[in-house]
Protein backbone atom coordinates (compact mmCIF):
# COMPACT_ATOMS: atom_id res chain seq x y z
CA UNK A 1 0.00 0.00 0.00
CA UNK A 2 1.90 2.81 -1.18
CA UNK A 3 -0.35 5.95 -1.10
CA UNK A 4 -1.92 5.93 2.66
CA UNK A 5 -4.07 9.10 1.93
CA UNK A 6 -5.18 7.76 -1.67
CA UNK A 7 -6.47 4.64 0.78
CA UNK A 8 -8.05 7.02 3.26
CA UNK A 9 -10.27 8.77 0.84
CA UNK A 10 -11.47 5.86 -0.39
CA UNK A 11 -12.43 4.19 3.46
CA UNK A 12 -14.26 7.89 3.79
CA UNK A 13 -16.12 7.17 0.28
CA UNK A 14 -17.12 3.82 0.93
CA UNK A 15 -17.99 4.68 4.73
CA UNK A 16 -20.19 7.22 2.63
CA UNK A 17 -21.21 4.33 0.26
CA UNK A 18 -21.86 1.47 2.51
CA UNK A 19 -24.35 3.11 5.10
CA UNK A 20 -26.14 4.77 1.68
CA UNK A 21 -27.17 0.86 0.36
CA UNK A 22 -31.09 0.13 1.06
CA UNK A 23 -30.76 -3.48 2.43
CA UNK A 24 -28.25 -5.59 4.79
CA UNK A 25 -27.64 -8.04 1.18
CA UNK A 26 -26.40 -4.67 -0.29
CA UNK A 27 -23.92 -3.91 2.29
CA UNK A 28 -22.43 -6.93 2.49
CA UNK A 29 -22.08 -7.26 -1.06
CA UNK A 30 -20.82 -3.80 -1.39
CA UNK A 31 -18.27 -4.79 1.80
CA UNK A 32 -16.78 -8.30 -0.11
CA UNK A 33 -16.47 -6.20 -3.40
CA UNK A 34 -15.07 -3.49 -1.87
CA UNK A 35 -12.11 -5.97 -0.33
CA UNK A 36 -11.47 -6.71 -3.54
CA UNK A 37 -10.94 -3.40 -5.08
CA UNK A 38 -9.10 -1.96 -2.02
CA UNK A 39 -6.29 -4.51 -0.53
CA UNK A 40 -3.72 -5.56 -2.65
CA UNK A 41 -4.10 -9.15 -3.60
CA UNK A 42 -6.86 -9.97 -2.73
CA UNK A 43 -8.73 -11.94 -5.78
CA UNK A 44 -12.07 -12.84 -3.95
CA UNK A 45 -13.96 -11.74 -0.56
CA UNK A 46 -16.92 -12.84 1.40
CA UNK A 47 -18.22 -12.87 4.96
CA UNK A 48 -18.68 -15.61 7.43
CA UNK A 49 -20.90 -16.13 10.09
CA UNK A 50 -21.47 -18.69 12.71
CA UNK A 51 -25.16 -20.21 13.72
CA UNK A 52 -24.29 -22.84 16.35
CA UNK A 53 -21.66 -24.90 14.35
CA UNK A 54 -23.45 -24.57 11.18
CA UNK A 55 -21.25 -22.27 8.66
CA UNK A 56 -22.84 -19.56 6.44
CA UNK A 57 -21.41 -17.39 3.56
CA UNK A 58 -23.03 -13.83 2.73
CA UNK A 59 -21.94 -11.95 -0.44
CA UNK A 60 -19.35 -14.50 -1.83
CA UNK A 61 -17.58 -13.03 -5.16
CA UNK A 62 -16.95 -16.17 -6.29
CA UNK A 63 -17.76 -19.61 -5.87
CA UNK A 64 -14.05 -20.50 -4.04
CA UNK A 65 -15.53 -18.18 -1.40
CA UNK A 66 -18.28 -20.93 -0.99
CA UNK A 67 -16.09 -23.66 -1.00
CA UNK A 68 -13.62 -22.61 1.70
CA UNK A 69 -16.05 -21.68 3.91
CA UNK A 70 -18.16 -25.04 3.69
CA UNK A 71 -14.70 -26.75 3.64
CA UNK A 72 -14.01 -24.60 7.36
CA UNK A 73 -17.37 -25.36 8.58
CA UNK A 74 -16.63 -28.87 7.78
CA UNK A 75 -13.71 -30.08 9.00
CA UNK A 76 -13.93 -27.26 11.80
CA UNK A 77 -10.98 -25.21 11.33
CA UNK A 78 -9.34 -22.28 9.15
CA UNK A 79 -8.64 -18.59 9.97
CA UNK A 80 -11.84 -17.24 9.10
CA UNK A 81 -13.71 -20.15 10.75
CA UNK A 82 -11.63 -18.85 14.32
CA UNK A 83 -11.85 -15.46 13.80
CA UNK A 84 -15.93 -15.69 13.47
CA UNK A 85 -16.35 -18.11 16.47
CA UNK A 86 -13.76 -16.31 18.71
CA UNK A 87 -14.68 -14.07 21.77
CA UNK A 88 -11.51 -12.76 22.95
CA UNK A 89 -7.94 -12.44 21.63
CA UNK A 90 -6.59 -12.53 18.24
CA UNK A 91 -9.30 -10.75 16.08
CA UNK A 92 -7.45 -11.14 12.42
CA UNK A 93 -5.40 -14.39 11.02
CA UNK A 94 -3.36 -14.55 7.61
CA UNK A 95 -2.15 -17.31 5.80
CA UNK A 96 0.92 -15.80 4.29
CA UNK A 97 1.35 -19.12 1.89
CA UNK A 98 -0.93 -22.35 2.25
CA UNK A 99 2.31 -24.53 1.32
CA UNK A 100 3.71 -23.67 4.76
CA UNK A 101 0.80 -23.43 7.28
CA UNK A 102 -0.30 -27.09 7.56
CA UNK A 103 0.70 -27.44 10.85
CA UNK A 104 -1.56 -24.81 12.39
CA UNK A 105 -4.68 -25.80 10.24
CA UNK A 106 -4.09 -29.59 9.30
CA UNK A 107 -7.32 -30.81 8.30
CA UNK A 108 -8.09 -26.91 6.50
CA UNK A 109 -5.26 -25.95 4.65
CA UNK A 110 -4.15 -29.22 2.06
CA UNK A 111 -7.89 -29.17 0.74
CA UNK A 112 -7.69 -25.46 0.97
CA UNK A 113 -4.99 -26.02 -1.79
CA UNK A 114 -6.69 -28.46 -4.22
CA UNK A 115 -9.29 -25.03 -4.13
CA UNK A 116 -6.28 -23.16 -6.12
CA UNK A 117 -5.95 -21.21 -3.16
CA UNK A 118 -2.40 -19.31 -1.93
CA UNK A 119 -2.90 -17.09 0.57
CA UNK A 120 -5.63 -15.91 3.01
CA UNK A 121 -6.84 -13.04 5.76
CA UNK A 122 -9.82 -13.40 7.87
CA UNK A 123 -10.93 -10.56 10.19
CA UNK A 124 -13.32 -10.56 13.06
CA UNK A 125 -16.17 -7.82 12.45
CA UNK A 126 -16.81 -6.75 15.33
CA UNK A 127 -18.47 -3.54 17.43
CA UNK A 128 -18.36 -2.82 20.82
CA UNK A 129 -21.82 -4.42 21.61
CA UNK A 130 -21.36 -7.90 19.05
CA UNK A 131 -19.47 -10.47 17.18
CA UNK A 132 -20.90 -10.64 13.39
CA UNK A 133 -18.72 -12.86 12.03
CA UNK A 134 -15.57 -12.80 10.04
CA UNK A 135 -14.67 -10.79 6.30
CA UNK A 136 -12.52 -13.74 4.35
CA UNK A 137 -10.26 -12.65 2.00
CA UNK A 138 -8.36 -14.79 -0.06
CA UNK A 139 -5.45 -14.84 -3.09
CA UNK A 140 -4.84 -17.32 -5.64
CA UNK A 141 -1.18 -16.46 -5.12
CA UNK A 142 1.18 -17.64 -2.15
CA UNK A 143 2.47 -14.45 -0.63
CA UNK A 144 0.22 -12.13 -2.08
CA UNK A 145 -1.21 -10.42 1.25
CA UNK A 146 1.83 -8.28 3.27
CA UNK A 147 1.65 -6.44 6.25
CA UNK A 148 0.67 -3.71 4.49
CA UNK A 149 -2.49 -5.92 2.97
CA UNK A 150 -3.34 -6.76 6.52
CA UNK A 151 -3.80 -3.33 8.01
CA UNK A 152 -5.66 -2.48 4.90
CA UNK A 153 -7.67 -4.96 5.35
CA UNK A 154 -8.47 -4.50 9.26
CA UNK A 155 -9.69 -1.01 8.64
CA UNK A 156 -12.04 -2.24 5.79
CA UNK A 157 -13.02 -4.74 8.42
CA UNK A 158 -13.70 -1.81 11.18
CA UNK A 159 -15.71 0.33 8.69
CA UNK A 160 -17.68 -3.14 7.57
CA UNK A 161 -18.43 -3.92 11.11
CA UNK A 162 -19.98 -0.46 11.81
CA UNK A 163 -21.81 -0.73 8.26
CA UNK A 164 -23.24 -4.37 8.86
CA UNK A 165 -24.87 -3.59 12.63
CA UNK A 166 -26.19 -0.55 11.40
CA UNK A 167 -27.94 -1.86 7.93
CA UNK A 168 -29.37 -4.92 10.48
CA UNK A 169 -30.72 -2.73 12.86
CA UNK A 170 -32.40 -0.66 10.56
CA UNK A 171 -33.91 -3.51 8.69
CA UNK A 172 -35.23 -4.98 12.25
CA UNK A 173 -36.63 -1.76 12.92
CA UNK A 174 -38.10 -1.47 9.55
CA UNK A 175 -39.78 -4.99 10.43
CA UNK A 176 -40.95 -4.07 13.88
CA UNK A 177 -42.37 -1.49 12.19
CA UNK A 178 -43.99 -3.03 9.47
CA UNK A 179 -44.84 -5.65 12.46
CA UNK A 180 -46.76 -3.28 14.69
CA UNK A 181 -49.01 -1.82 11.53
CA UNK A 182 -49.40 -5.68 10.72
CA UNK A 183 -51.01 -6.48 13.86
CA UNK A 184 -52.82 -3.25 14.23
CA UNK A 185 -55.09 -3.34 11.18
CA UNK A 186 -55.62 -7.45 12.24
CA UNK A 187 -56.97 -6.16 15.53
CA UNK A 188 -59.16 -3.80 13.79
CA UNK A 189 -60.70 -6.33 11.34
CA UNK A 190 -61.69 -8.35 14.06
CA UNK A 191 -63.26 -5.35 16.17
CA UNK A 192 -65.33 -4.69 13.30
CA UNK A 193 -66.45 -8.23 12.90
CA UNK A 194 -66.76 -9.21 16.25
CA UNK A 195 -67.28 -6.17 17.75
CA UNK A 196 -64.54 -6.80 20.10
CA UNK A 197 -62.57 -4.10 21.98
CA UNK A 198 -58.81 -3.16 21.79
CA UNK A 199 -57.99 -5.90 24.05
CA UNK A 200 -60.19 -8.37 22.99
CA UNK A 201 -59.05 -8.64 20.04
CA UNK A 202 -55.23 -8.67 20.48
CA UNK A 203 -56.07 -11.17 23.20
CA UNK A 204 -57.94 -13.53 20.46
CA UNK A 205 -54.44 -12.99 18.08
CA UNK A 206 -52.14 -14.09 21.09
CA UNK A 207 -54.60 -16.98 21.90
CA UNK A 208 -54.65 -18.28 18.17
CA UNK A 209 -50.71 -17.51 17.98
CA UNK A 210 -50.07 -19.73 20.97
CA UNK A 211 -52.74 -22.23 20.33
CA UNK A 212 -51.66 -23.25 16.73
CA UNK A 213 -47.73 -22.19 17.23
CA UNK A 214 -47.76 -19.62 14.47
CA UNK A 215 -45.67 -16.38 15.02
CA UNK A 216 -48.34 -13.31 15.93
CA UNK A 217 -47.14 -11.11 12.85
CA UNK A 218 -47.77 -14.49 10.93
CA UNK A 219 -51.42 -14.82 12.10
CA UNK A 220 -51.44 -10.95 12.07
CA UNK A 221 -50.90 -11.34 8.15
CA UNK A 222 -53.48 -14.33 7.75
CA UNK A 223 -56.17 -12.00 9.16
CA UNK A 224 -55.29 -9.02 6.94
CA UNK A 225 -55.26 -11.62 4.02
CA UNK A 226 -58.64 -13.43 5.09
CA UNK A 227 -60.27 -10.93 7.11
CA UNK A 228 -60.97 -13.04 9.79
CA UNK A 229 -58.94 -15.68 12.10
CA UNK A 230 -58.36 -18.56 9.89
Amino acid sequence: MDDWREFAEQMASLARDLLAQESVNDTLKRISFSATELVEGCDAAGILILRGSHVQSLAPTGQVVVDSDELQGRVGEGPCFDAARTTEGQRQFRIADFTDQARRWPKYVPEARKLGLGSMMGFLLFTEDEDLGALNLYSFRPGAFTEASETAGWLLASHAAVAFSSARTHAQLQQAIGTRHTIGEAMGILMGRHRFTEDQAFAALRRYSQDHNVKLREVARRVCEQGGLP
